[in-house]
Formats: structure tokens, C-alpha cells, sequence
């Protein structure tokens, strides 16, 4: 790996650094009631926020594209926008703060994960070479930041219900935690469609069809229809509490497989995509 690619790994994990320390910090913080650690927490990942951005902007002028290509990238940039939605979200609503359990510890491992999958430069090809494309992968990017978020309700949900854990008790009211998880999943499920939307018109752009029963165009639809039943059954049906959020947990699943693993199909057109 030539000086510039090394220059990118040690910024990546410097960021990395810093992430684990914010999660130490705030899990420290949040289970002994402890503010200024819980404060000092969150100072630690806006500082590798910012260096972790960064990072991204020297890879992207090393490589020349944004940072959807090769699964380092991916995996780093996917990291960035769950920490800054996050982050914005939790600035106007305080009581999802808990979140940070979570959210923290997934940044840094994201990017290790993309860290040890040695990072290299690919080009673009030309049927990526589109502003459709870019809108495609960053709303469905904080489609999935949400659908974390959302993910992380529904078992805070599922433990305070089953455990009794004294440290739980910091937790927001099940009912709360419950409209959370659901709110966030609404939330994912719109930027989700206008992904989808913006990935059809690319598609025609590309090759002259808006739709092809691609892979993971179907499975990008089943994983929109699976959240659109569990918010249907959650708002029509009476779905609440813990049947909501078991399926919520499987529609997460879903997510992930049409996002990191469908990808990998050699059948299918994205398979240029995360390689």
C-alpha cells in the first residue's frame, strides 16, 4: 500500500480510536449515572467524527469518487452518516440519547470491518457516473442509520421487559420506547422508497428500463414491503410493544442482507457494487 492509502488507514484509525473511547466513556457514563463521562463520551465521537471525515474526503480525492465503490469505503462512510444522524437527531430529541449504547460501538466496528477487507482503489464505471446514483446510495445509507436507530428501541424494549437490570431503569417508559422504534422506522421507510425511486430512474439513465427484477432491486422491495407491513400492523392492527418489535428486529435483518450481502451476487447488475 503506497503513502497516500497509509496516510487513509492511520486517519481511519485514529478515528477508530477515538469511537472506541467515546463508547467507553459514554457506556460508562450512562450505566453508573455518571454525566461528565456520559458528556466527555460524546465529545470523544464528534472529535472522531471530524476525523473520520476527513479521512472519507482524502480517500475521495485519492480515488476520484464518493465513497460507494469498494467495501472499505462503504463500510466507512456507512459509519459517518449513522454517527451524524444520530447525533442530529438525538440534538432535537434528548431522550434517545440512551441509543449511543449502541450506535458508538457499531461506528468503530463498521469501520474496522471495512479496515480489514484491505482497501483498494476501483474505478467508476460508467453506468455509475450519475447524481442519481449518489442520491440512490445516500438515501438509502440514512434509511438504514434510521432503521439502526429503530433496531435499537426495539430491544431496549425486549430487555427492559425480560431483564431487571438496575441500569435499565435509566431507560425512557416501554410505551415510549415503543413509539421510537416506530417513529425511526417510519422514518427509514420514506427515505427507503425515495432510494428506491431515485435507483429507477439511474436504472433508466443506465439502461433503459426503470425496473428489471434485479436481485436487489426485489430484494430492496421486499425488505420496503416487510417495513411497510410492521408499520401498517403496528398503526391498524394493534401490533405493539413486543410482537412490533421482534418484527421490527426481522425487518432490520432484511435490511442488512439486501444492503451488504445481495450485492455480492455475481447475477446481479450491483454486483460492481461492494466487492
Amino acid at each position: 500500500m503506497n503513502n497516500p492509502f497509509a496516510v487513509v488507514v492511520g486517519i481511519h484509525w485514529v478515528a477508530v480510536v477515538c469511537y472506541v473511547v467515546a463508547t467507553v466513556l459514554n457506556c460508562y457514563g450512562l450505566i453508573f449515572d455518571k454525566q461528565k463521562m456520559e458528556k466527555a463520551g460524546y465529545w470523544a465521537a464528534v472529535a472522531g467524527l471530524l476525523v473520520h471525515g476527513g479521512g472519507l474526503i482524502t480517500w475521495w480525492r485519492i480515488v476520484g469518487h464518493g465513497p460507494y465503490m469498494d467495501r472499505f469505503e462503504v463500510c466507512s462512510s456507512d459509519a459517518w452518516i449513522i454517527l451524524v444522524m444520530f447525533l442530529v437527531f438525538s440534538k432535537f430529541f434528548s431522550k434517545i440519547k440512551i441509543a449511543s449504547f449502541f450506535i458508538f460501538p457499531s461506528t468503530f466496528l463498521l469501520i474496522a470491518l471495512g479496515l480489514f477487507s484491505s482497501p483498494q482503489v476501483r474505478k467508476l464505471p460508467p453506468t455509475l457516473r450519475s447524481i442519481w446514483l449518489i442520491l440512490h446510495i445516500t438515501f438509502y445509507k440514512i434509511a438504514v442509520a434510521t432503521f439502526l436507530i429503530a433496531l435499537v428501541f426495539s430491544i431496549f424494549y425486549l430487555l427492559k421487559k425480560r431483564t431487571t437490570l438496575a441500569w435499565l431503569e435509566k431507560l425512557p417508559s416501554q410505551e415510549m420506547m415503543d413509539v421510537f422504534a416506530y417513529r425511526f422506522a417510519g422514518f427509514g421507510f420514506t427515505f427507503w422508497a425515495i432510494g428506491m425511486l431515485a435507483g429507477s430512474i439511474w436504472a433508466y439513465q443506465s439502461w433503459g428500463r426503470f425496473w428489471g427484477w434485479d436481485p436487489v432491486e426485489t430484494w430492496s422491495l421486499i425488505t420496503w414491503i416487510a417495513f411497510g407491513l410492521y408499520l401498517h400492523l403496528r398503526r391498524f392492527a394493534g401490533w405493539k410493544e413486543e410482537k412490533a418489535a421482534y418484527l421490527l428486529i426481522v425487518c432490520f435483518i432484511l435490511s442488512l442482507v439486501t444492503s451488504f450481502f445481495i450485492p455480492l451476487l455475481d447475477s446481479s447488475i450491483h454486483s460492481q457494487y461492494f466487492r
